[in-house]
């Protein structure tokens, strides 16, 4: 099981870093200021909320599934912990574990749907990411709410590094890559996640309990999206009800574009990350350059297709 998890085809693991560096190159001659270290830790800042909710959405894609609700389910969180900081006077960290209380639980419903009544993961979160939605309006009364404590904003203020401002959300982001990055690739659960994504029934046949990891994985991502929730409020200082609506489809681009597959089993945590830079490159390039973003949108869309595309290349170059 090892094995299958860490031997990838050459082109799905350096197509994402490839990519990455030819974006940077081409938009370098495009743009002076875009090569500026103040640029590229603006880049990391804009990529932060959605890169977090990406790191959860790999886990369950790694497992052969999919996570529509993501982005809504991060928003519902937002609004959760500024509403008890603003309306019941609760301190930061029990306003900011009572969103994170929500994400999670948004998580195991989604994991109890899929394990236990065998619903597809895409009807499953497509129904959640309308029920997160509706919670969302619902509970904020369709209004942004602004008077929240600064420790629920700590993670968006920066420190110097050299002539630098880096904000403490975007070292969070990196920080959580590394462990998520560590657990998959050196630790027995990690190893289960991708057995269940290659084959559930093998897997199953040698004694791991795939419901339990499956289970597991959901929770874990409704986690992530709780963290990103925190980093959503830190970086915009308020909870916003309409907050989330692009960012599911966005974490999806970034995990494919970061080489996963979408039929489970194959992938790397890294490559999510360097997925998510790409969008944030394509998008902070083609804004130095004055492009609409439409057109922004339009490059995305494309991208993902050509990832998808190149992964089902490389999955018959296996066979």
């Amino acid at each position: 099981m090892s094995s299958t998890a860490s031997k990838l085809p050459p082109l799905a693991t350096l197509g994402p870093f490839i990519a990455l560096i030819l974006a940077c190159a081409f938009f370098a001659t495009q743009s002076e200021r875009f090569l500026s270290a103040q640029n590229f830790a603006l880049i990391l800042q804009q990529v932060m909320v959605v890169a977090v909710i990406a790191i959860g959405q790999t886990l369950v894609i790694l497992t052969a599934g999919i996570d529509l609700s993501c982005g809504m389910v991060m928003a519902l969180g937002g609004i959760v912990m500024t509403k008890m900081a603003a309306d019941y006077g609760l301190s930061a960290p029990v306003a900011i574990a009572c969103g994170m209380a929500v994400t999670m639980l948004f998580g195991l419903i989604n994991g109890l749907l899929v394990t236990k009544i065998k619903l597809p993961p895409f009807i499953v979160t497509l129904g959640t990411l309308n029920i997160a939605f509706a919670a969302t309006q619902l509970y904020s009364g369709a209004q942004t709410i602004t008077d929240i404590p600064a420790g629920m904003t700590a993670l968006g203020n920066t420190f110097q590094l050299g002539q630098t401002a880096i904000v403490w959300g975007a070292v969070l982001m990196l920080v959580l890559y590394l462990v998520t990055w560590f657990a998959l690739r050196e630790t027995a659960p990690g190893r289960h996640v991708y057995a269940v994504g290659n084959s559930p029934e093998a897997t199953r046949l040698t004694g791991i309990a795939t419901d339990k990891v499956l289970l597991g994985v959901y929770v874990l991502a409704g986690l992530f999206y709780g963290i990103a929730s925190v980093l959503s409020v830190a970086r915009t200082g308020a909870g916003d009800p309409n907050a989330g609506q692009t960012e599911n489809l966005d974490a999806i681009s970034a995990v494919v574009l970061g080489g996963t597959s979408l039929f489970g089993g194959r992938g790397m945590i890294l490559g999510t990350l360097v997925g998510a830079l790409i969008v944030g490159v394509f998008r902070n390039g083609l804004t130095l350059m004055g492009v609409s973003s439409v057109y922004q949108i339009l490059v995305t869309g494309i991208l993902v297709i050509l990832a998808v595309a190149t992964d089902q290349l490389s999955r018959k170059g296996v066979r």
